[in-house]
């Protein structure tokens, strides 16, 4: 697995201007674009807003899309205290209250995706669906090649990274996620679970998650890593779009409810 920082991206083509919205007594910096439906996107950690370059414009089209970028990351400065998923869930949850949002559909990429879950656990009437990409909520569902790299990254591996951040997220991913099955089967959104065929989780493990949350689905992306809306854009933004485009096409051959 080559060490690859997890903020590039290659282009920045159909990103918004941005601003500042105060949303729970954090400063965040967010990008919107498009009409509809609000859809929210949340980066991966060390990541920012740009992350999403390649979905933006895709997925602008069909729905009013919101880039918030989280405590201490891209353009929202850091708060006291070391970083958890509990926290930026919160941090989130304040974000859609302050615009006064509502029924949204949240897509988490890493980091952003253990966010976003915890968001559809507490807050089920802020989620209309959720997909979720790359993302282990247990310990074993990480790979331990995953591990292995992530124990000899360093900060500069990660020149844009703002200071402090780096050691702020090692230490939450030693600690976090420990999400277990028995909350993730609380959700009730529809959802999607999304991976690379040679990400930093276990294949199995996304197939656990998804038959674990009641209406999910599995979408193994092949020849992707844990970058796969980077590598494969086109075929993720379809994944998505198809998602969430109602209804859904009836399975002729169900074998579970």
């Amino acid at each position: 697995m080559r060490s690859v920082p997890l903020n590039w991206v290659p282009h920045n083509r159909g990103m918004t201007a941005g601003g500042y919205i105060e949303a729970g007594g954090l400063r965040t910096f967010h990008l919107v674009a498009g009409e509809g439906d609000p859809l929210l996107l949340l980066h991966g950690g060390l990541g920012s807003a740009e992350s999403w370059a390649a979905q933006v414009p895709a997925l602008s089209g069909c729905y009013r899309v919101h880039v918030p970028e989280r405590r201490g990351h891209g353009r929202t400065a850091d708060v006291p205290g070391p970083l958890t998923y509990a926290a930026m869930a919160d941090d989130t949850i304040a974000y859609l209250e302050a615009l006064g949002l509502a029924a949204v559909h949240l897509v988490g990429w890493s980091d952003g995706a253990a966010v976003a879950a915890l968001v559809a656990i507490k807050r089920p009437d802020l989620t209309r669906s959720l997909v979720s990409i790359g993302q282990h909520f247990e310990p074993d569902g990480e790979r331990g090649e995953a591990r292995a790299l992530r124990a000899v990254w360093s900060a500069e591996a990660f020149p844009g990274c703002p200071p402090g951040l780096f050691d702020k997220s090692a230490d939450l991913w030693r600690r976090e996620p420990r999400i277990p099955m028995t909350e993730l089967a609380r959700i009730r959104a529809a959802t999607l679970v999304m991976q690379g065929d040679d990400d930093v989780v276990r294949v199995e493990h996304s197939a656990k998650v998804a038959r674990t949350i009641p209406h999910a689905q599995l979408a193994v992306v092949p020849g992707t890593s844990h970058a796969l809306p980077v590598e494969k854009p086109d075929l993720v933004n379809r994944l998505i779009l198809d998602f969430l485009a109602s209804p859904q096409p009836a399975r002729l051959m169900p074998l579970s409810s």
